[in-house]
């Protein structure tokens, strides 16, 4: 396929030593010597796509596409690290796998030498990572032509990507948050961080420590003017990584919590397999927005989980370790195993209604709801994600965290087992809340969501209460009484 030209192109190709020594040391630096595992010919089931726009970031297009695809289906598109391809990611990722079960889309993106001495996504230069230019704007071209293509759901398009891929990915939520609903960033760096390669070595080694609100302020710059809706993020990060110091989830986290307008403490952490936590962090709705996945002892690369088993998924590699299939649990965070980010699919039968909270405890939720005709069981789901199934129309979810919100829906499910559209969502919170005293300036207190600033002053989340001046220099104590709920006690 004859390529268009990329603006810098000419400096690629005709003298650009600078660039070329440039993006070389940043990709090294980042990689630390990722290897690819394929060639970048297409794989089984990966397709390259031509002609899917005026392509100013001189990339190529490849797409799986599970057969016999329903329209409206989701789409993800996922970026290679370092030296890798298209293929390469597509045979370890896992993603091929998921799309397959769980019927979507995934368009492999891959960039090559000519662009990056390395292959790499250049993440820390603006002028290929910024929107309408570059490698960024190649990246939402190919987003419209599998939209029209395939059919896809524009409401349900996610970005993913490894290293220099997940530094892209969180440029790409940045600068097109009115295209990605979902991104999952693995061992990435904070959106806008670099725009340099001395920049880049130092958020990779030693990110620096900004506020959550100077973190989200980058974001807020990169996006369209007036932008009030975001994407959900998921970060995943080793603990033993040296080339991308864990220190960028840190970043990361504060980076999208503030975007969010939510504070820095998890609404509750889990333990999963493979020596990682997950932490989630909820909106005032108790909608999971942003998960922070870390593991224990692992180094640079995505983490994958080789099996049949139903959490299993990818190939063990160079840089694709096997702990946890990062992939599964994004699809899941994502709803793409479900078909809708609350619950339900495909199926005809309608969402039922009348949900309602009926009792809770300090580790329960009793729920009960309408009927639907037709329905021979019903899904319940926690926070997107399925806990269990039914046939009656009440169910009691249980060994739930204490004093923690969480938010349900259910759907109804025909005699093939098709679950059918959710219900509208209900909140919980279990009993038993142990207040807490935080005491510091107004600032900080806005800062970790407990209090929030209006016309200069601040006022405590949930009471409203008036604390004065929003600044550094007024301290003030809140107790937090219940979930989201502060009073001043500064007594």
């Amino acid at each position: 396929m004859r390529q268009p030209l990329h603006p810098t192109k000419g400096r690629r190709l005709m003298g650009g030593v600078r660039r070329r020594l440039a993006t070389a040391a940043g990709a090294l630096a980042l990689t630390a010597g990722l290897v690819a595992q394929g060639p970048p010919a297409s794989a089984a089931g990966l397709t390259q796509v031509t002609g899917f726009g005026t392509n100013p970031g001189n990339l190529a297009m490849y797409a799986h596409v599970p057969d016999a695809l329903p329209a409206g289906a989701p789409l993800v598109v996922a970026l290679h690290g370092c030296t890798q391809s298209a293929s390469d990611y597509h045979g370890h990722s896992g993603w091929p796998a998921l799309a397959d079960r769980h019927r979507f889309t995934v368009v492999f993106p891959q960039t090559g030498s000519a662009n990056n001495a390395n292959s790499c996504f250049n993440w820390f230069e603006p002028g290929d990572s910024t929107r309408g230019r570059g490698e960024a704007l190649s990246i939402r071209q190919m987003v419209d032509k599998a939209v029209a293509l395939y059919g896809s759901d524009p409401r349900r398009v996610y970005v993913t990507g490894l290293s220099a891929g997940g530094a892209m990915t969180a440029n790409m939520l940045a600068a097109y948050p009115d295209v990605f609903a979902g991104g999952a960033i693995a061992s990435g760096l904070p959106a806008r961080c670099a725009d340099s390669v001395s920049a880049a070595y130092t958020c990779m080694y030693s990110p620096p420590d900004r506020t959550p609100a100077q973190w989200g302020d980058l974001v807020r710059a990169a996006a369209p003017a007036g932008t009030v809706s975001w994407p959900r993020v998921a970060i995943w990060q080793g603990t033993a990584d040296t080339t991308v110091r864990p220190a960028n989830a840190t970043e990361l986290r504060d980076q999208w919590t503030n975007v969010w307008g939510i504070g820095q403490t998890p609404s509750r952490t889990e333990s999963l397999p493979g020596s990682t936590t997950r932490s989630v962090y909820a909106d005032a709705s108790g909608r999971p927005v942003l998960e922070v996945y870390s593991i224990a002892g692992m180094g640079h690369g995505l983490a994958v989980d080789p099996g049949s088993g139903p959490e299993q998924c990818g190939t063990a590699g160079t840089y694709y370790l096997d702990t946890i299939c990062s992939s599964h649990h994004t699809a899941r965070f994502w709803g793409l195993d479900r078909g809708s980010g609350d619950g339900g699919g495909t199926g005809a039968l309608p969402a039922p209604t009348g949900l309602t909270v009926t009792a809770t405890t300090d580790s329960t939720v009793t729920l009960r709801w309408d009927a639907v005709a037709g329905a021979a069981s019903y899904h319940v789901f926690r926070d997107g994600t399925k806990v269990a199934g039914t046939a009656s129309t009440g169910h009691t979810d249980s060994a739930l965290a204490t004093g923690t919100t969480y938010r349900y829906t259910v759907a109804a499910v025909d005699s093939a087992g098709a679950p059918g559209a959710a219900s509208a969502a209900v909140t919980a919170t279990t009993t038993g809340f142990t207040p807490t005293c935080h005491t510091t300036s107004n600032y900080d207190h806005t800062v970790a969501g407990r209090a929030y600033a209006s016309g200069g002053q601040t006022y405590a989340k949930g009471s409203d209460q008036p604390m004065g001046l929003w600044n550094t220099f007024v301290t003030r104590t809140l107790k937090q009484t219940s979930p989201g709920y502060y009073v001043i006690a500064d007594c």
